[in-house]
């Protein structure tokens, strides 16, 4: 499940990983991301400490052998670099999350003041979009979460199970040493959010080039997102 930063994906994480037939994989190009493009973010030595810190070991990860029936990975858009290797995607069965870039923004900064249209990784989304068989838009998704996770099961052809629709409050021995930066809403929920209720919100003047860039694209990605 690809998507980018400040979407619904931790919380989808978690609805997996509620399954007894399933294991999660959170984010395991972030070490190697952070460690090839030297960016600060929160934790950053830190996580590319616990690694893999190189491309090709993560992706020897995402590519091995599970202990589970069901591998289900959390991965990040930007986290996809341009001279990464993309051959493995063909062994996965894709899918990109959506949100309108105007609230991830709004989320996003709150933890990382300075923010480009890639570490958004919105211009990403379209290439994935070629690897992806289901674009789902969390707004859709929040709506109906149960039609929803039942018709992505059925088109990847995995059984639904309803305990996807809730799990335990806290932490995961999964999540990784980033979650303490950006995992305390999802550590105190116990199922999926109602839909916003309200319009996106205004971006401040330095936000808004970066906001209209990405929201044309979300617009066009969405054009093509699963409606049930």
């Amino acid at each position: 499940m690809w998507s980018g930063p400040r979407n619904l994906s931790t919380a989808m994480m978690r609805s997996w990983e509620n399954r007894a037939d399933t294991e999660v994989l959170d984010e395991p190009l972030y070490a190697a991301y952070l460690a090839a493009t030297g960016l600060d973010h929160p934790g950053s030595e830190e996580i590319i400490t616990a690694g893999p810190d190189r491309f090709d070991e993560a992706i020897a990860v995402c590519t091995g052998p599970t202990r589970s029936a069901v591998s289900y990975q959390k991965h990040m858009a930007h986290h996809l670099l341009p001279e990464v290797d993309r051959s493995w995607l063909a062994e996965m069965r894709n899918c990109l999350l959506l949100r309108d870039p105007r609230r991830v923004l709004a989320s996003y900064t709150r933890v990382r003041d300075e923010v480009t249209l890639l570490d958004i990784g919105v211009p990403q989304q379209v290439e994935l979009a070629e690897h992806c068989e289901l674009i789902i838009d969390s707004d859709d998704f929040l709506v109906d979460p149960t039609g929803y996770q039942r018709e992505i099961c059925r088109r990847l052809g995995v059984p639904f199970d309803e305990s996807m629709l809730s799990w335990p409050a806290g932490s995961r021995s999964s999540d990784g040493v980033w979650a303490r930066h950006w995992y305390s809403a999802v550590e105190a929920s116990t199922e999926f959010g109602p839909p916003p209720s309200t319009e996106p919100p205004a971006l401040p003047p330095h936000l808004a080039d970066i906001g209209a860039q990405a929201t044309a694209i979300y617009e066009e990605l969405r054009s093509n997102r699963l409606v049930i």
